[in-house]
């Protein structure tokens, strides 16, 4: 393989994402890629990508590596963390088998990965799952212990504006299939017109498919700043202890918020939220419901999440995945017209073998041949 292009760098892919322009080369620190990441990567249409760590989970099959090479993407894993340092944005780089070069100077080595080669490591990480589930199960339970007051009455909810009494509340989260997900539910929102709540990059999400999002939640991380401008009310995120970092960006675009110090994730204390103000049925979009999930996102364990859903479960409808399940049961046009054919034929064969139409099939033969005088 023989690469030449301008490189972009960022330790956090998210924003590199957003800043990469199409067919550059992605040089990242990404441990462990995630879809998510990769997803994002392919929608910026970058020429190949640059893994300062390594790609691969040793623990569980993470699916970014592999949906990058299914995309077309090449990538040139554990190249070497000291390749964040040395690469600067606009530089032009080459990638030449597996060795990375910039003017004429080796940069770094790495391993320039293939399907199979993925494909092999994935199945191998899918032998030690028992042994990971056992471990993630272990440290859920130890952490639910200490956050069993996150559902109990124990959490500072803040006031706010946005009414969800009796009404449908949609959460949106950047996840798995998050847009086709958001896509397939459309007719919902368009009719239903629930609570809009953007999970951080969730609120640029429903920016995208033309919704204004009634309320943003989150640590401000990874939204854009035209979604913090957008009107929507904000809810900042904090630590337990009351820290939230996420105030200054929001200050700084003159914007103001509320603080809601929890455990946990953004998107459970949406939930909770939204619980406790009364809505009638929370639809979750994008949400991280699993051990895979969370794994990607660096976490040992779900208490909060778990907790959660044990409070809310009965209101809640998790949309993750209802797009693969639309799209893989719904019937094709041309198995309804094949069908329809094969219907056809033996009517057509009983219709043709009953006597009137043998009569006028003799009858409008007898006319084609006086015609034609045959």
């Amino acid at each position: 393989m023989n690469i030449r292009a301008i490189a972009r760098v960022d330790k956090r892919t998210k924003d590199l994402a957003k800043r990469i322009h199409a067919n550059e080369i992605a040089v990242i620190c990404h441990h462990e890629l995630d879809k998510v990441a990769a997803d994002s990567l392919i929608a910026a249409k970058v020429k190949a990508v640059i893994n300062a760590d390594p790609s691969l989970s040793e623990d569980y099959p993470n699916q970014g590596p592999i949906t990058l090479l299914e995309a077309g993407i090449p990538i040139l894993d554990n190249a070497g963390r000291h390749l964040m340092e040395e690469v600067k944005d606009g530089d032009e780089l080459e990638i030449r088998g597996n060795v990375v070069w910039h003017k004429g100077r080796k940069l770094a080595e790495g391993t320039l990965l293939t399907i199979t080669q993925v494909k092999e490591h994935m199945e191998k990480s899918r032998s030690r799952m028992d042994r990971v589930l056992s471990r993630f199960i272990h440290n859920t339970l130890d952490y639910a212990r200490n956050e069993v007051d996150f559902v109990c009455g124990g959490l500072n909810i803040p006031e706010v504006s946005t009414n969800f009494k009796g009404k449908h509340t949609l959460i949106v989260v950047r996840g798995h299939n998050y847009k086709e997900d958001l896509n397939t539910i459309k007719s919902y929102i368009d009719e239903v017109h629930p609570v809009l709540i953007g999970v951080d990059g969730g609120a640029d999400a429903l920016l995208e498919f033309g919704y204004k999002p009634d309320m943003i939640i989150g640590d401000m991380d990874s939204i854009t700043d035209r979604a913090l401008c957008c009107g929507a009310e904000l809810v900042v995120h904090a630590y337990p202890d009351g820290r939230a970092p996420g105030m200054e960006r929001v200050h700084a675009l003159g914007q103001q918020a509320k603080i809601f110090p929890a455990p946990g994730t953004s998107e459970d204390i949406a939930m909770m939220l939204a619980y406790e103000n009364g809505t009638e049925l929370i639809v979750a979009v994008g949400t991280h419901s699993n051990m895979l999930d969370f794994l990607e996102k660096g976490r040992k364990g779900m208490a909060s999440t778990f907790l959660v859903r044990l409070k809310v479960g009965d209101i809640l409808v998790d949309a993750k995945g209802v797009s693969q399940l639309y799209n893989k049961n719904r019937i094709k046009m041309k198995y309804v017209g094949q069908i329809l054919l094969a219907g056809l034929v033996p009517l057509a064969v009983v219709v043709a073998m009953a006597p009137p139409t043998r009569e006028l099939f003799r009858l409008l033969v007898l006319n084609v041949r006086l015609i034609f005088g045959v």
